[in-house]
């Protein structure tokens, strides 16, 4: 990339990283999502909103098919910690996930083909999808009126991996993300004086032997060839050292890399709840949250992308191992051909760390990978 257009989307990936919003509330990386995108050149250009998202669809010369970029918006409830001078200015809010990096290869991938002669035969679909942390926004983009106009025949996304340096991609066929699902429960008993616990249901011995029975599901109950994550990160109880306390939150997720692992982890939650109920004389609810299904990279696609890399020469390929981590870009996944690969950012913090400082030259290499594998598939001979 030319030395002035790779600073131009250094400085938007620093603006967009210092407008930060949660799901669906995305209104200003909407409002300059659009503001860019109506200065290029509109000739070959089709734009369509949904809530925060934005479609836009590049014509080809004679199309038989669209190919889909997908890009995630949404940003994380966490207060930044990096060295930047272009930190967030949304106190509490942070591109802790690389979204920020994400749009701007969108972006870069998207100008270059609606400039001069880089036009290719079939139509290219940008998505520009809100609520990826949360709650969810690929199954109802894929539901929405505007998609189901546009609905490729293709579809590819990418995200940043910390660990790998730049210049590097990782992937793989079949799985490469797991199922995931929120987990919230909450127990309610009855509060009283520290003094006479025998008048109360204490919740905070409730939701202790909650917490170490959930750990017995994936060492006793699932298969030890199989894997699955039970983690509860977040427990809130009580309001003072010397009361008992009324109610307990246990915040959590599960991970699998099977629905059927998932929906026997759920029976068995269920099932401990019931127990805790019973043996606290307490009451009980369960919220699953949001969940998402696995990432399952199209083989036939892939193994053709992993082996373009190789030969190109573009990026450095390892194949990947599969990861317990979530994403709803296997909503698309589900339906439509495609596959998501690692990029190399070079990064000693990890996704979701309040330090993490991905290397911006990742997008150049992105940019380089996903233009010319993107005129490799939409261009007949």
């Amino acid at each position: 990339m030319p030395t002035l257009e790779l600073e131009r989307f250094l400085q938007i990936r620093r603006d967009l990283h210092q407008i930060p919003e949660p799901g669906f509330q995305e209104f200003k990386t909407q409002l300059y999502l659009l503001n860019y995108i109506s200065e290029l050149p509109q000739e070959r250009l089709e734009i369509k909103t949904w809530r925060t998202g934005i479609l836009v669809k590049v014509k080809g010369k004679n199309p038989t098919r669209t190919l889909a970029y997908r890009a995630d918006m949404d940003a994380l409830p966490i207060s930044e910690d990096t060295t930047y001078e272009f930190k967030s200015t949304h106190p509490g809010y942070m591109h802790a996930c690389g979204h920020d990096v994400h749009m701007t290869i969108g972006l870069a991938v998207l100008t270059h083909f609606v400039q001069g002669e880089n036009s290719v035969d079939d139509d290219l679909l940008f998505l520009f999808q809100p609520a990826e942390e949360g709650p969810g926004g690929a199954l109802p983009m894929m539901e929405s009126e505007e998609f189901q106009a546009w609905r490729p025949d293709m579809i590819f996304a990418l995200h940043i991996a910390p660990e790998h340096p730049v210049g590097t991609i990782t992937t793989k066929p079949g799985i490469l993300f797991a199922n995931t699902s929120e987990l919230f429960i909450d127990l309610i008993g009855k509060g009283g004086h520290a003094a006479f616990p025998h008048t109360a249901n204490d919740m905070v011995i409730a939701q202790a032997h909650l917490a170490t029975q959930l750990q017995s599901i994936i060492s006793r109950n699932l298969d030890p060839l199989d894997s699955g994550v039970i983690t509860i990160g977040k427990i809130e109880a009580g309001t003072r050292q010397n009361i008992i306390a009324e109610r307990a939150r246990l915040e959590g997720t599960i991970r699998t890399f099977s629905m059927e692992s998932m929906t026997k982890i759920k029976s068995r939650i269920e099932a401990l709840v019931r127990g805790i109920e019973v043996g606290f004389e307490c009451r009980a609810e369960i919220d699953y949250g949001s969940n998402y299904c696995q990432v399952y990279n199209d083989e036939a696609l892939t193994t053709d992308f992993m082996n373009w890399v190789r030969e190109s020469g573009e990026a450095n390929l390892i194949v990947a191992r599969e990861a317990m981590t979530g994403e709803d870009f296997g909503y698309f996944l589900a339906e439509i051909p495609g596959f998501m690969f690692w990029l190399g950012a070079d990064t000693p913090y990890g996704l979701h760390h309040a330090k993490i400082e991905p290397s911006e030259n990742a997008i150049d290499v992105a940019r380089n990978v996903m233009t010319k594998y993107l005129t490799k598939m939409a261009t007949r001979a």
